[in-house]
């Protein structure tokens, strides 16, 4: 462990706050003091300070040139943390509340694998821009000591995963600290007693808390309930459920934290909604009716998922296994009990326990994240919402997802916005005016940004593929499929997603010698990039993706496709703002909304897509592309409709318009599409509009006169 200097000490709170994620200056700090230990801890700014020499440290300690933008960015750093005047304070002077959110997996940067995909990168969005927005805020998760797994490739293209115990002392995930020096330990009965360790991360303002259960206390197969993300069987998922429910909450009460809003991110956190009828019913003497309708007060729900399959449930013997000391204690009837989640989908299954309608049954507001979603779920919960317990009650609605937009915007657009749109236009990004200036930059300048985005993908895709190499695990046609032979001025389409079979990577082969004819025309070529994971017990999505691979490792396709293995944050920011093309081609309605799109989208790329997700909400008609638009009930004629489409405007808009260039060598009618869609998808389609929306909306705060 390398020892800081005085001088230069307060590097290591800046580490342990994860505010430089999105904060190029504090970036900079730590690339300029030793950028080789940058760059080998894949940005964690908390290793690199454990490995860099104490010399370097030293030296920077006494640079004047060092020391200049450490005193710059230190002040700027208190002053993010200490200001009073954010946008939430001048809106809700009066509040004095405190919003909690609890989720299953936050992604916020790749140093730290607790997080799968959307869902969890969403959380992490939905942090980052709290504390922009100066949001009374607190979160609560899991921290998952072997994380998400990681995604290996072999020559066979079946998908391997393997975990890695997190070392939380390379990480900014800091013990909570009880009496003393111990760390703090909360005791659940959950029926019977489960010890959770507590630990902390700091989010610029919003602190973080995170739980798990490997700790000495605890009997063996009680240690990895909190292992990894989304493993085990149904059992271990109930128990997962019910420890991140009621965990939270005791945690929050154990540190002093007292939420008048809770906002339950799928149905994963639900049971927090009975811990808080627990509190009403024993801790301020209200019946069970009267509990429900305090809880609802406080709970705001946000579900994700158009499929059946996609929310929890659990059967009716296995959820009275874990809660029968629950409802005895209340006073209350298994029926009365099992009823708060009680749904039958009518596929003659029974009803059983099912998660989402018990944070619907519990919450004032429900709300789908786009606008499709929204009229999807409407019909899913149809028979619920029908029912006389919801006479009186609002209906399910709508919050578009949003992405922050410093995170996912690349260092080269950052700095053409800045000089075009003014030195302000972050705190004004949701603003649709300012982003009418997009079209005062010259074509030559935004191609050239884009150019350099470009060149950078490519740069850090060959790294990845050096890095490799030289630790021995890639023989030449694994090099090949990662990449090696893509050229870096062919017209390039990123599909990079979690790979489910519904989101259909395989369509754009549905015509083998039509797409062979795209990626090998001599002139005006196409290159794919594919990146993702298939879920480990996904052995469809797994099946997809190997057949993928076959296609990237066989020479009749001239090395124009590569596959990218283990898809993370930091790949995902390359890929967005690289590729020039972004394709999204799902089975409506299947896409809840998406975000991979809006974060391309900010960095000059443009969307191809279905009109799923939020897509229909963006698309103006010069915008991007949209694929398809008749739906068939036959799913052969879907795939077939869809793929046609999908080559007719590739050969006929996308190529010619991205090669036809002027004398300069530019692009000008490609570069109009790349104005139109940074124009109206950035401001719209921010974490900042989001945000915004959820106050206003769900978390209701007081607003001023």
């Amino acid at each position: 462990m390398s020892r800081l200097p005085d001088r230069i000490k307060e590097l290591q709170d800046l580490a342990e706050n994860l505010i430089w994620v999105w904060k190029p200056k504090a970036r900079e700090i730590f690339k300029i003091l030793d950028h080789p230990a940058w760059h080998s801890t894949g940005h964690n700014p908390v290793h690199m300070l454990q490995i860099i020499p104490q010399e370097r440290l030293d030296a920077a300690a006494t640079d004047p040139s060092f020391l200049k933008k450490y005193d710059s960015m230190i002040h700027n750093y208190h002053s993010i943390l200490e200001t009073q005047d954010t946008w939430f304070s001048k809106e809700f002077p009066e509040y004095k509340g405190k919003i909690a959110y609890l989720s299953t997996e936050y992604g916020l940067h790749q140093s730290l694998p607790i997080y799968s995909g959307g869902l969890g990168i969403l959380s992490g969005d939905h942090v980052k821009e709290s504390s922009d927005l100066g949001l009374p805020f607190v979160g609560v998760g899991f921290v998952y000591p072997q994380g998400y797994f990681k995604q290996r490739i072999p020559r066979n293209g079946w998908q391997q995963a393997e975990y890695e115990n997190i070392d939380f002392s390379k990480s900014p995930i800091k013990p909570v600290q009880a009496n003393g020096d111990s760390q703090l330990t909360i005791e659940l009965q959950y029926p019977t007693s489960l010890f959770l360790r507590v630990w902390s991360m700091n989010v610029g303002r919003t602190p973080i808390y995170l739980m798990d259960t490997d700790i000495e206390q605890n009997q063996p197969w009680d240690r990895g309930l909190s292992a990894r993300l989304y493993g085990g069987d149904r059992e271990m998922r109930i128990r997962q459920e019910i420890v991140l429910g009621f965990g939270a909450l005791k945690i929050l009460s154990h540190l002093g934290h007292n939420p008048d809003v809770y906002h339950l991110n799928e149905g994963h956190t639900s049971f927090s909604a009975l811990e808080l009828l627990r509190q009403e019913m024993l801790g301020n003497g209200l019946s069970f009716d009267e509990a429900k309708e305090d809880v609802r007060k406080k709970v705001v729900f946000t579900t994700h998922t158009p499929v059946a399959a996609g929310h929890d449930q659990f059967s009716f013997e296995l959820v009275s296994k874990y809660f029968q000391n629950f409802w005895e204690s209340l006073g209350i009837s298994r029926e009365d009990f099992l009823s708060l989640g009680a749904f039958d989908w009518g596929y003659g299954d029974g009803p059983r326990f099912n998660m989402t309608t018990l944070g619907i049954r519990l919450s004032r507001y429900q709300n789908a994240v786009s606008k499709l979603n929204g009229e999807v779920s409407q019909e899913m919960w149809k028979d619920l919402y029908s029912s006389p317990e919801f006479r009186d009650r609002s209906p399910l609605a709508y919050v578009t997802n949003g992405v922050h937009v410093p995170t996912w915007v690349s260092g080269p657009f950052q700095n053409l916005y800045t000089k075009y749109l003014g030195k302000n236009w972050l705190r004004q990004q949701d603003d649709h005016d300012i982003w009418e200036k997009i079209d005062n930059i010259p074509n030559v300048e935004l191609w050239n940004t884009r150019q350099e985005a470009r060149k950078r993908m490519f740069s850090f895709l060959r790294e990845k593929t050096r890095a490799h190499r030289i630790q021995g695990d890639r023989d030449s046609r694994l090099t090949l499929a990662a990449g090696a032979l893509l050229d870096p001025e062919a017209l390039t389409i990123g599909f990079a997603r979690r790979f489910a079979t519904y989101k259909r990577a395989g369509l754009i082969f549905q015509n083998i010698e039509r797409i062979k004819a795209n990626l090998l025309d001599p002139y005006t070529p196409v290159q794919i990039i594919f990146a993702g994971k298939a879920h480990p017990q996904d052995d469809a999505g797994k099946h997809v993706l190997q057949k993928i691979f076959q296609k990237v490792v066989s020479g009749e396709y001239g090395g124009r496709i590569a596959f990218i293995e283990d898809y993370d944050m930091q790949m995902g920011r390359y890929l967005v703002q690289g590729c020039d093309v972004w394709l999204n081609n799902p089975e409506k309605p299947m896409e809840a909304s998406g975000t991979s799109g809006m974060k391309a989208a900010i960095n000059g790329v443009v969307n191809f897509s279905i009109l799923d997700g939020w897509w229909p909400e963006a698309y103006t008609g010069g915008n991007g592309y949209v694929i398809g638009g008749q739906e068939f009930s036959n799913y052969d004629e879907q795939n077939q409709y869809d793929a046609d489409s999908l080559y007719k405007i590739l050969e006929t808009e996308i190529r010619p318009l991205f090669y036809r260039r002027n004398r300069e060598n530019i692009p000008l009618e490609w570069c109009e599409v790349i104005k139109n869609s940074i124009k109206t998808v950035t401001p719209q389609f921010s974490a900042r509009r989001m945000l915004k929306e959820y106050v206003q909306n769900a978390y209701s705060p007081k607003k001023k006169d």
